[in-house]
């Protein structure tokens, strides 16, 4: 299972980070691979690559703002939730994007 995910806040800073841990420590329990690309004031960190989207089986998208380049993951199943609910269900978000693939 190969997942990757995007966390973007207005400021893209802790909120953005914590996302980000919260959602790769919830993948790994699982035994699910995830890349996240994390979005802010500081550009794109970690950007996902074109072969890692073709491989992608689902997307999350634990965001509070719009993120850039999003034409990029059309056509991928995609969980859209708030960065805060990434922080506080990253477990459940894991679990909704492996449904996804069923």
């Amino acid at each position: 299972m190969k997942l990757i995910a995007i966390t973007a806040c207005p400021a893209g800073v802790a909120h953005t980070h914590m996302a980000a841990a919260a959602l790769e420590s919830a993948a790994k329990k699982n035994g699910v691979k995830i890349k996240v690309e994390k979005q802010g004031a500081m550009g794109i960190e970690n950007q996902i690559k074109e072969k890692e989207i073709a491989d992608a089986e689902a997307l999350i998208l634990a965001v509070d703002t719009a993120i850039a380049k999003p034409e990029r993951f059309e056509g991928i199943p995609t969980v859209k939730v708030s960065v805060g609910e990434a922080v506080k269900n990253s477990q459940g978000l894991i679990s909704k994007a492996i449904e996804l693939t069923k």
